[in-house]
């Protein structure tokens, strides 16, 4: 089985991470798929940006929770990386989905709730997915067990993974839990191990993360 190449927050080694110029560059540059992460602003529009506080990669400051979809929009966040992409804002997730219609790639969506704990950032990433038609492509993954368990709790149709860099977490039967075939993420550490124990279960994953 060949592997399935993620471009990490698009192709974020040439072009800003989490943005649109980031995701078209991961295509032109032959990705199967885009990881990208997920956060939510204070009017509940879903945002692409990796951490909780805008600073690092935009020219504003505080959190993604207290700023508006609008406000977000006044940030520039390509001028960190290069002044070739100034002027490049933080995309919503409706923009990655709708972009992707034509490209087709496979799209791991990472929700950052570890940190904040973003209420019904489930339902919303969940809905927008189907509204797109994008289930098929789509795995949804977080670091935060009990946002897969309300992810099951909605019926959500779309695969979900867990994320860990945990050395020995019982991801069988954190697996079991969620039904027995949703995908756990590893770091090389704990990668043959996973492998080890998924090899006679045909619905369960261990994937290679990081």
């Amino acid at each position: 089985m060949a592997p399935i190449i993620y471009a990490h927050r698009g192709a974020s080694k040439a072009a800003p991470e989490n943005t649109m110029p980031a995701f078209e560059l991961a295509a032109k540059q032959g990705a199967d798929g885009i990881e990208t992460d997920v956060q939510l602003t204070k009017d509940q529009i879903p945002v692409l940006i990796h951490d909780e506080n805008v600073r690092r990669t935009t020219d504003g400051i505080g959190f993604v929770q207290d700023y508006t979809y609008k406000e977000l929009q006044e940030l520039d966040a390509g001028s960190w990386f290069s002044s070739t992409y100034s002027n490049t804002t933080i995309p919503t997730l409706d923009q990655l989905l709708a972009w992707n219609k034509k490209k087709k790639l496979k799209l791991n969506i990472e929700l950052k709730n570890g940190v904040i704990d973003y209420e019904h950032i489930e339902k919303i990433v969940c809905e927008r997915i189907q509204a797109h038609k994008m289930e098929k492509l789509s795995v949804i993954s977080t670091f935060n067990f009990k946002s897969l368990k309300r992810l099951q709790k909605l019926n959500c149709a779309i695969p979900y993974s867990y994320l860990t860099s945990r050395r020995n977490p019982d991801l069988v039967q954190l697996a079991k839990e969620l039904g027995g075939y949703r995908s756990s993420y590893s770091l090389p550490i704990i990668i043959q191990a996973i492998s080890r124990k998924s090899q006679d279960r045909k619905n369960l994953y261990g994937c290679l993360y990081g």
